[in-house]
């Protein structure tokens, strides 16, 4: 029995133009719990991974409008709240997906912490976008009285960026692993994960940063020791010269040509890159395929017959 860990992009929980009311997130929810739930039913062990910035970026919101009653959390917690509500949703619409089909498989969801290096290049330059825009006067006081980072942003407004640090260790590995092991479907590593760093003396801290999703989902399937890392969207796949008139999509290739194309610079830094990394890291880590597809296409794309479909040779 193979085992997938499948990255769902944003598309999975929240589509482009809706305001992202519950009644909006549930509905994309059951749509893909349906396609999770066919991977499953094709003899599949499935862990899932999800995105997370709107949702953070709407508890930000909701933060920032009630500071003066309650006490704004820290994106750190912002992100184990994210984790639990999209988690919830999951769990319980997987889990209704799959009674359907005859399939009693227990659904879980771990709140899942990611390491990072305190060192990492990435908190000297700030980078990532977070939250919504504001006006100068705001920015300026925030970073006055807080220490934050603040950008304008195109002509838009101003707009929060936190430090994107690498993942390195997924510290609910093990807990993940094992119930993969024991036959649970698995909701983990939201959102890249809560980014924490780790003391000397094994002690863990949460910090103001946010883990790219697709790089910390190699993590956790190379961890497991996964056969296929899926990673979901909402374009076709990757593709060569993207937006020009010789954009080619990429079909079944080799690891030595994905590697050449990222080298010839075809892959956007805040878009495509990142999963085109994450799919070179894992196959180079020992994972057997890796797979940059559309959602619509997910169980096609598990068996190789849709999206980038990326091997060692």
């Amino acid at each position: 029995m193979a085992t997938l860990v499948v990255a769902l992009g944003g598309n999975a929980i929240l589509q482009r133009g809706e305001r992202g009311t519950a009644e909006e997130q549930r509905k994309n929810v059951d749509i893909t719990a349906q396609q999770i739930a066919l991977l499953v039913k094709q003899g599949h062990r499935v862990v899932v991974t999800h995105g997370n910035g709107p949702q953070v970026g709407n508890i930000m919101i909701q933060n920032e409008a009630a500071r003066d009653q309650v006490p704004p959390m820290p994106m750190d917690i912002a992100g184990a709240e994210s984790q639990g509500m999209i988690g919830y949703m999951m769990q319980m619409y997987i889990r209704n997906r799959l009674r359907e089909m005859g399939l009693d498989i227990p659904v879980a969801t771990i709140i899942t912490q990611t390491i990072v290096d305190s060192e990492d290049p990435a908190f000297s330059n700030p980078s990532k976008p977070v939250g919504p825009f504001y006006d100068r006067a705001w920015a300026e006081k925030r970073m006055k009285e807080a220490g934050e980072t603040w950008i304008e942003d195109s002509g838009r407004g101003w707009r929060r960026v936190v430090p994107s640090p690498d993942p390195k260790f997924i510290v609910e590995g093990p807990s993940i692993k094992a119930l993969v092991e024991a036959g649970h479907l698995v909701v983990a590593s939201g959102g890249g994960g809560i980014p924490v760093i780790m003391s000397p003396d094994g002690k863990l801290s949460g910090i103001e940063a946010v883990i790219d999703k697709d790089l910390a989902a190699e993590r956790l399937a190379t961890y497991i020791g996964a056969d296929t890392l899926l990673i979901l969207t909402d374009v076709p796949g990757a593709a060569v010269n993207f937006g020009t008139p010789s954009q080619r999509w990429l079909g079944k290739v080799s690891l030595e040509e994905l590697e050449r194309y990222q080298a010839e610079g075809h892959f956007r830094k805040g878009s495509m890159g990142p999963k085109v990394e994450a799919i070179i890291r894992f196959l180079r880590n020992g994972g057997q395929t890796g797979v940059i597809a559309s959602l619509d296409r997910a169980v096609d794309a598990a068996s190789g017959r849709a999206g980038t479909v990326v091997t060692k040779t």
